[in-house]
This record gives structure tokens, sequence and C-alpha cells, in this order.
């Protein structure tokens, strides 16, 4: 049904309003979803190998993407045997990571399906992926989220799982609040390896400026990264007239609201450097480490991962003191920014009303920017700091650790049932 509404689209959009359809399509896949996951049939011994099913969507270029490739890596640097089946959400443009294609295999072998998918795209993967895929075998979720609570419609997507992952405590936290199934914390590794190196020439970026980095992309709720903070400090720390710093502003999907809020807070400002190109990896990283400083005054993170880099990368970071970034970087390590938390008045999809996040100190903020541009000294020695710290607290050895102990668990579960 689902692919007949797909086929009929480019006549029922103009009979349809396309709101109307999207709540339609959007109901359907969930009817589909509910009908798939409880009709699956449990693990049964016989059927597969042991091993892992890795089902995501492995060549996006942006966050969960780079999740589900660091997932990979630790699974075959664990030495499980890993087969991949990519997911490629719909609308994505930005799918030309091709670095595991060799993993991807046309029929999964293993007895655990480990699926890399957050629950807001799950009906439409259940309604794509063939259901035979989901039978007699054992269903790992791996989800991240932003907020101290998930949204209640997650409920219905615990169905399809026999226990949850997720790589921070702060969202493990979030899920068990909705769920009495097993809910594990699989922390990621911190890599920023860089193949092909880019100097500050390759952004256009001056060579004799003090250099402040914000990243963010409109796709992944800007509201949440919050970068019109960032801007604010900025204007807070430094003069228009002063030319020996500068802010660059790397956008992903730049929209006219982003134009806007530069706009308006930065009027005057000659120093901005706007970069709207979406970057490969490399170009990504070599971004991070030539800057002097990255700045994220987030209202809220699952994990961090770009902070994380930049840290690896030697770059000291100014970020706010809140969610599951304070899991790897404290006061000796970076430059915390105190907040208050304030309630979110009306939705910002995905992020439902009620929800809490964090509104992090505009003045101290400052306070950092202008410390570390005049105190090259301690910008040195945060760096260092953090560069050691953050190789051993987000380190191969203890992803393998926490991810292959689960798995020898389960498999011993399993052995245990037939």
């Amino acid at each position: 049904l689902l692919r007949a509404a797909d086929a009929a689209k480019p006549i029922l959009v103009k009979m349809i309003p396309r709101k109307l359809l999207r709540k339609w399509k959007k109901r359907a896949s969930e009817a589909n979803f509910c009908r798939i996951s409880q009709n699956r049939i449990p693990f049964a011994a016989g059927h597969d190998a042991k091993g892992v099913n890795l089902i995501g969507n492995i060549r996006l270029e942006a966050g969960l993407g780079k999740s589900c490739r660091l997932v990979a890596s630790v699974l075959v640097q664990a030495g499980i045997a890993l087969d991949l089946y990519p997911y490629e959400q719909p609308g994505a443009d930005n799918t030309k990571d091709h670095s595991w294609d060799h993993r991807i295999s046309d029929r999964l072998h293993y007895q655990v399906n480990l699926i890399h998918i957050n629950p807001t795209e799950l009906a439409g993967a259940f309604s794509v992926i063939p259901p035979s895929v989901w039978n007699y075998r054992y269903q790992i979720v791996f989800w991240l989220w932003e907020l101290e609570e998930v949204p209640d419609t997650w409920q219905m997507y615990v169905s399809c799982a026999d226990e949850i992952w997720a790589p921070s405590a702060f969202v493990c936290q979030a899920i068990r609040r909705k769920t009495a199934l097993p809910v594990k914390h699989m922390p990621y590794y911190a890599e920023a390896q860089i193949h092909t190196s880019y100097q500050r020439e390759h952004f256009r970026l001056p060579q004799n400026q003090f250099l402040f980095l914000v990243m963010y992309d409109s796709y992944s709720c800007a509201e949440r990264k919050n970068p019109q903070a960032v801007f604010r400090a900025f204007r807070e720390a430094f003069a228009k007239e002063n030319r020996e710093v500068g802010l660059v502003i790397k956008i992903g999907h730049p929209t006219e609201k982003d134009e806007a809020w530069i706009a308006d807070i930065l009027e005057g400002y000659g120093n901005l450097y706007l970069i709207w190109d979406l970057l490969d990896s490399d170009e990504v990283y070599s971004l991070i480490q030539c800057v002097d400083v990255m700045v994220s005054l987030h209202r809220a993170e699952g994990f961090g991962l770009v902070m994380a880099e930049a840290m690896l990368l030697g770059t000291p970071v100014i970020a706010t003191n809140w969610s599951a970034n304070t899991e790897f970087m404290d006061a000796d390590t970076a430059c915390m920014v105190d907040y208050r938390l304030i309630t979110i008045e009306k939705g910002i999809p995905p992020f439902p009303a009620g929800g809490r996040w964090a509104e992090p100190d505009i003045r101290q903020a400052a306070g950092y920017m202008r410390k570390l541009y005049t105190d090259r000294q301690f910008c040195r020695e945060l760096s260092e700091r953090a560069k050691e710290h953050v190789k051993k607290v987000l380190s191969m050895e203890r992803a393998k650790k926490q991810m292959l102990g689960r798995l020898e668990e389960i498999w011993r579960e399993l052995e245990r049932k037939t």
C-alpha cells in the first residue's frame, strides 16, 4: 500500500494538500510498523550464526551516519562478525560516505540485529526493509536523544526491541524513564583522523586573526545548537573595531533564518567568515584544527561528538555545562559555561513543548572568549589537558570492552534459552 502511494504521489499532490498526504503516510507507516513488530518471530536457535547485523544509514555524512560508522568500527575492532544493511532516510542529500561499502551484504547472516535508526525513522524503515530481516533475531536498537525525557510517542517503538543502547549515560537515563527494557550505555570512542590536511587558505580564512568557530546544521534543530548565543557572546566579548579576532560560522543547509540571525545580531562586524558548503570529514577536521577555539553554547546534547573531536585535535572548547558532553569534559579540560534550565514553551520538532533544556550564560561565555584570546599560555595548557583527557575517557579500548562484554552476555543468555 505504501509503495502504491509513493508511485501515485505525482497525481495525489495535485489533488490533496501535501500536509494531509504526509499525515496519511505517517499513519500508514505507523500501522505497518505495528503490524510487523507485533508479528515478528522472536529469536530461535539454529537460524543464524553468532555475530551482528548493523542496520542504519552508514553512508550519511551527518551526525547519525558518523555514529553508525563509529559503532561499526568498535564491532570490527572487537573481533565481532559483522554484516551491514544500509538504510537511507528519505530526503537525505549527503549520503556519500562509502568507506563501509565492503561490509554491505545482500543477506544478513547473524543472530543479533543492531538497529541504528531513531524512533522518528523506524516506521519508515520497517516499510522498506523486508519483514524477514526482523525474524528469529535478538533485536537491539541504538537511539540518540537530547532532552531529560524521551517523548511518549517513543513507547510505541519499544515493541520492536529486546533491549536499547545509547552512547551516553544522559540518554540512557532519559530512555529508562519510559521503558522497563534493558538500557545499556555504549560510549563512542573519539576519532579525528585527517588523511588530507587543509589549511586556512583552503577555507579563505585570514592567517593573522584569532578565530572562534561555531558549527551547526539547520537540519539538526538550530534552536538546540543555539548559534545565536555564540553570536551574542562574540558581540559582547569584542568590539566591531577589533580586527585581531574573527568568528567562523559553519552552517549546513543554511536558511533565510540563519542569514537573519547573523545580520540582526552581528550587524556591522566585518570579521565574520561564513562557510556554507558541505564538507567531507577531512575538511571538517581540518577546519576545527586550524581555528583557535571552538564554541558550543548548545541547549542540549545527546553526546557532543564534535566537541570531543575538537579536544582530540587540540582545539580548546567553550561549552555549555549541561547534558551529555559533561561526561567527557569538565572545568580542567574546557571552558564550561553556567546555565539555567528553561521550559520549551512551544514545541520545536522533534522536541515537544514542556521539555527542558539549558540557557547558557552569555556574559560568562564572552569572558571565556576574551580569556582565551588574551592568555595564550592558558589556551595552550587547556588544549593539552583536553587532548590527553579525551584520549583516555573516549578510547577505543573502553568502547570495545563495553560492547563486547554486553554482546557476550547476550549470547550466553540466548544459549541458555535453547
